[in-house]
């Protein structure tokens, strides 16, 4: 029992600590993609130093060529937001003020314990899922985790007291509102066609073949619609531009205007977070997860004929890393749209929300519901 518990904080431990770590990677990513973008430089100055008992020159060198490619920036603006004041409005709720950033983004990093991240490992008689939680509605667990985050945003544009606070948050409500109901319903037509909602056994579907092994059966080759309408509807989730109303800083809105310090801090993770959470959920519902093509538990086999054994470690090993290169591809395509578009207007927001995304979700339905039943 206490070997089990161990194992599971194990693998919890190692899935927080690649969802951090991809989390602050993108506030390097955010600042040079988009200087590459904009034909800058970006971030390149950001370092320090250390004595000489602590490594002297070498170090200092290689502090300085990391501090030139800005990944040292994320460090710097980690102790910068922990050594700012933080402060509380006079007229805001203390208590509720310091809840809010915590509800967000404690509700973000649960979501991803029902995702599989990787093959389970076989370890003499026992199996470790890499998974924290092994829900047989994985999918209702994640959509649900991810739905209650929103009411941190909202409770902070509602207790800071502060209009242009409150507005921010009502915006977030609407905009919740109007696009998770198409972000749940495209999801109907994956599930119809994998018949669960179980993310390990959806990934395991996505494993097989179609045109004679040619083709993965991946969710986006099955529900092409269903992809982009969910990709849209999460985007609008993470409340990033172009979505990014709630949050409008231009127009002096924002659900976190009167926030400071690391309680910021927290709703600046949980946005990367989430960004993390909607390119793992695409990545396991429409792009098969971690699995790869032509790869079985005993190697490749590919249509062509022949194939190419791989031991077990192999295979874990393959299917952790392809998991991560797909969700990395898809952060910084999520990255790209954030500095290629520009803002909607509320009313063109909720325009594709509601007359667009919502009736193309459910012509998704209709269409594969009369696919199934021709294809029994």
């Amino acid at each position: 029992m206490i070997e089990e518990l161990l194992i599971k904080l194990g693998v919890a431990g190692a899935i927080l600590f690649g969802v951090l770590n991809f989390a602050g990677l993108q506030t390097w990513l955010e600042r040079k993609q988009s200087a590459l973008m904009q034909d800058r430089i970006g971030a390149n100055r950001a370092y320090f130093t250390v004595p000489w008992w602590l490594g002297g020159t070498p170090v200092n060198w290689v502090l300085r060529k990391l501090g030139g490619l800005g990944i040292l920036n994320a460090l710097a603006d980690v102790l910068k937001l922990m050594t700012k004041e933080d402060l509380v409005p006079e007229q805001a709720d203390t208590f509720l003020h310091t809840l809010a950033p915590l509800l967000s983004v404690f509700f973000a990093i649960m979501a991803f314990c029902a995702i599989p991240v990787g093959p389970a490992i076989h370890w003499g008689a026992r199996v470790i899922p890499l998974q924290v939680a092994n829900v047989n509605a994985g999918l209702l667990f994640v959509l649900a985790l991810a739905s209650v985050g929103i009411y941190g945003v909202i409770l902070a544009g509602m207790v800071s007291g502060n209009n242009f606070s409150t507005l921010g948050g009502l915006r977030a409500s609407s905009q919740a509102i109007a696009y998770e109901i198409a972000l749940g319903v495209s999801l109907v037509g994956v599930v119809l066609c994998y018949g669960t909602l179980d993310l390990n056994i959806m990934i395991e579907r996505q494993g097989g073949g179609l045109l004679g092994g040619w083709l993965p059966a991946w969710g986006v080759v099955l529900q092409p619609l269903g992809c982009l309408v969910f990709v849209t509807a999460a985007l609008a989730h993470t409340k990033r531009v172009p979505f990014d109303l709630p949050e409008a800083e231009s127009e002096i809105i924002g659900y976190f205007t009167e926030y400071s310090g690391m309680k910021f801090g927290l709703f600046f993770l949980t946005d990367f977070v989430e960004v993390v959470l909607v390119a793992a959920m695409t990545t396991t519902l429409f792009f098969g997860g971690w699995q790869m093509p032509y790869l079985t538990p005993e190697g490749f086999v590919f249509p062509w004929g022949g194939g190419l054994p791989v031991s077990h470690l192999w295979y874990v090993v393959l299917g952790i890393t392809s998991f991560a290169v797909k969700v990395a591809a898809f952060i910084w395509f999520f990255m790209l749209i954030r500095w290629t578009l520009p803002r909607f207007r509320y009313d063109q927001l909720m325009h594709l929300g509601w007359k667009i995304l919502f009736p193309l979700s459910l012509f998704n339905i209709f269409v594969t519901g009369i696919w199934v039943v021709a294809a029994k």
